[in-house]
């Protein structure tokens, strides 16, 4: 049996008449031009309708893809450098069956767009708006759905915890700025949610205080939140290339998880701010930190990663920043409190120091670095040695250090995507007492 294949219409011989072919040869040359000439017309009228068809085809990927419907997902540069900080994070090495189903996360950025194609899948447990009190999910400024996807999207890039149960605080307005109070009324909206982890790509100057007592506002929320248990992530900061001395608020406060930023190669990324340790009585007096508090706790992805972008002109581009690094182990702490429930939410910081002794034990440190280091904090996030953990036998640094020798970024095509983006965490002036976050650009760089 023979098919003729046309496009999708498949035509079995079986089921067609049979012609009698004897007498084809008996045609003369002249008979036979007439024949082909006659069929000419036909022949040409298919290929200009097929052709037609293709273009009008065309057309139509691209008015949809306009629309909202995005195909081919990714360019290929941003999935191999996805590719590249999950191995350098050994996030490729848990266990499929851990997406932090259970646990819940809150985000509070510039809000979320919905409708993004990395989103498509994924629910919004919950949404508060402390800027513009909107009822309905949105992002004018794009930071927020940036770093909810490096936590939760479902296609494209992205998603380390994509089954945890999402909330969403926009504390941030289109400009990228926030004020301390809406800022500190969407941290109470995340705990009064249920909250396991809150989620701060965000900083600025630490305020006013003496030793141990904060006159913050957003500080104090915070502070509220880690007393009941809950764990609160934030970004060490983006001035490493003329530090202020010390990483940004809230990621200062003592038992927050604050994270500076690593790049593809290994080394501390830049722009990654310098913790202060040793004590300081100008400004904000604060007593030496001790282990595991000591600023910033880890360094994770924080150049050049892969994020969605929205209000731009491409679905995908890149990140670098610290806001980044914050969401990524935000999300791998999901991982780790959904393979031990009893890490999540205790009520007091009991957990929290657990964690943060987990996240001292387990990151991977530079190479001749045997303590805390200013900028290299702790050492790389290392996800199997904080999910998987065991709290009687403590991996040592000297075999998590071996883990980088086999390590090698993937070599790329040096053209970056299409859509980058480009970002630079701006202080707050004291005077103004505004938190401000990453501003994401999306540039075309060739």
């Amino acid at each position: 049996m023979t098919s003729w294949l046309l496009g999708v219409l498949q035509v079995d011989n079986e089921s067609l008449p049979e012609v009698d072919t004897s007498r084809i040869s008996d045609f003369s040359d002249t008979e036979k031009r007439k024949v082909i000439s006659s069929a000419l017309p036909y022949v040409i009228t298919a290929v200009s309708t097929l052709i037609t068809a293709l273009s009008i085809s065309i057309l139509a990927l691209w008015l949809l893809d306009e629309d909202g419907v995005i195909f081919g997902g990714p360019p290929p540069t941003l999935v191999a450098w996805q590719d590249d900080y999950e191995r350098m994070t050994g996030l490729d090495e848990i266990p499929s069956d851990l997406d932090g189903t259970g646990v819940a996360i809150c985000v509070v950025d510039s809000g979320i767009n919905p409708s993004h194609p990395g989103m498509r899948g994924v629910t919004i447990a919950g949404w508060f708006d402390a800027v513009n009190g909107e009822s309905l999910p949105y992002d004018d400024q794009g930071h927020g759905t940036a770093m909810a996807g490096i936590i939760s999207s479902r296609e494209g890039i992205g998603g380390i915890s994509k089954g945890a149960d999402l909330f969403i605080a926009k504390g941030i307005d289109k400009s990228g700025v926030g004020t301390d109070e809406g800022i500190a009324q969407s941290v109470e909206w995340c705990v009064d949610q249920g909250a396991d982890i809150i989620s701060l790509s965000l900083g600025g100057d630490q305020g006013p205080g003496l030793i141990g007592i904060t006159l913050d506002v957003l500080e104090s929320a915070v502070e509220d939140a880690l007393d009941q248990g809950v764990f609160v992530v934030a970004a060490a900061g983006n001035d490493g290339a003329d530090d202020d001395g010390d990483v940004a608020s809230p990621g200062s406060v003592s038992d927050v998880i604050c994270v500076g930023g690593v790049n593809r190669n290994g080394d501390v990324w830049s722009g990654s701010s310098r913790g202060d340790n040793n004590g300081r009585i100008w400004p904000n007096p604060i007593l030496p930190r001790q282990d595991p508090d000591k600023k910033p706790e880890v360094i994770a992805p924080a150049s050049e990663v892969p994020v969605l972008l929205s209000n731009s002109g491409s679905w995908y581009g890149y990140s670098s920043g610290t806001s980044a690094a914050t969401a990524w182990v935000s999300g791998v702490i999901a991982l780790a409190i959904q393979g031990e429930p009893d890490l999540a939410r205790y009520g007091d910081r009991t957990k929290i120091e657990e964690m943060k002794d987990r996240i001292a034990d387990s990151s991977i440190k530079n190479e001749g670095q045997t303590s805390h280091d200013d900028r290299f904090g702790y050492g790389i996030l290392h996800a199997p040695g904080l999910v998987l953990y065991q709290p009687t036998t403590k991996v040592s640094s000297e075999s998590l250090s071996g883990a980088l020798l086999d390590y090698a970024p993937t070599r790329t095509t040096s053209v970056a995507p299409d859509s980058s983006t480009k970002a630079d965490l701006k202080p707050r002036a004291p005077a103004s007492r505004i938190t401000a976050i990453q501003e994401l650009n999306a540039s075309t760089r060739l």
